[in-house]
């Protein structure tokens, strides 16, 4: 969202019209100190049994990614995707703090098994935040140093009290500046599992220093974009991937080679 707003309307003039956060039970579960999950391993009781106090403080997470949205101007509703194990009361705690902490909206979503039929709340809590007042604004103005978009978007979305430039980011921010590329804006290449650059840091992390490992500039698709952490720009494709063993069954016409 940060980037689409930053990058994409500004090169499209597209206005956003609201923000739909899709959240899950158990992903604010984890955030609220559930166990690590490991892929293909069985998921721990936390995440299929009640547990209203893991669900209460997850959702800071949630509270925090609504004010993000707000930062930018524009109405947000939570579609909260249910699983079958999520509870009535789990389910009632995070659609009632998501609407005490400013979104429109906050509605349970069974798209999953109902089809269109199941998200036919969310289609009306969409329509209902699209005719809201719209204050659309960007995060940082362009005209801004490239450190300081760096810096804004990592104080005011991540929640970081500075950032820290590897000597080898700094001298690549003077190139880019001496070059003239000093007006684009910025797409930050970060880890996804958390607001933070460590990747096992849930909920909502405070105080931390923002490593920038890195700049790199893309000046045909018209940005730039830092290196947090260890960050790997490219997917890692093992020697043989997998596409090689995938085929069509001609007979059946069943796809062989999925699973």
């Amino acid at each position: 969202m940060e980037k689409f707003f930053n990058i994409k309307c500004r090169a499209s003039g597209l206005v956003p019209n609201v923000v739909v956060l899709v959240a899950t039970i158990r992903a604010l579960k984890m955030h609220g100190g559930g166990p690590n999950v490991t892929a293909g391993a069985p998921l721990a009781k936390e995440y299929t049994e009640e547990n209203l106090q893991l669900v209460q403080d997850g959702c800071c997470n949630l509270q925090k990614q609504i004010q993000i949205s707000q930062l930018f101007g524009v109405p947000v509703v939570v579609a909260l995707n249910i699983f079958k194990t999520d509870t009535q009361a789990e389910i009632d705690l995070v659609c009632k703090i998501a609407k005490d902490s400013g979104a429109y909206d906050a509605v349970p979503c069974n798209h999953w098994s109902y089809g269109g039929k199941g998200a036919l709340e969310l289609a009306d809590a969409v329509k209902g935040a699209a005719n809201q007042d719209n204050d659309f604004q960007y995060l940082y103005d362009l005209e801004l140093p490239i450190v300081e978009k760096i810096r804004t978007i990592a104080q005011k979305v991540y929640g970081a009290s500075d950032i820290e430039l590897s000597p080898k980011a700094q001298s690549k921010v003077e190139i880019y500046t001496q070059q003239g590329f000093n007006k684009l804006p910025i797409c930050m290449a970060k880890t996804h599992l958390s607001l933070s650059h460590q990747s096992d840091k849930k909920g909502v992390p405070t105080g931390f220093i923002l490593p920038i490992s890195d700049v790199r500039a893309s000046i045909g698709a018209g940005f730039i974009y830092p290196l947090v952490g260890t960050m790997s720009t490219m997917p890692g494709l093992p020697t043989r991937p997998c596409f090689y063993d995938i085929d069509l069954d001609a007979d059946t016409e069943e796809v062989k080679g999925l699973f």
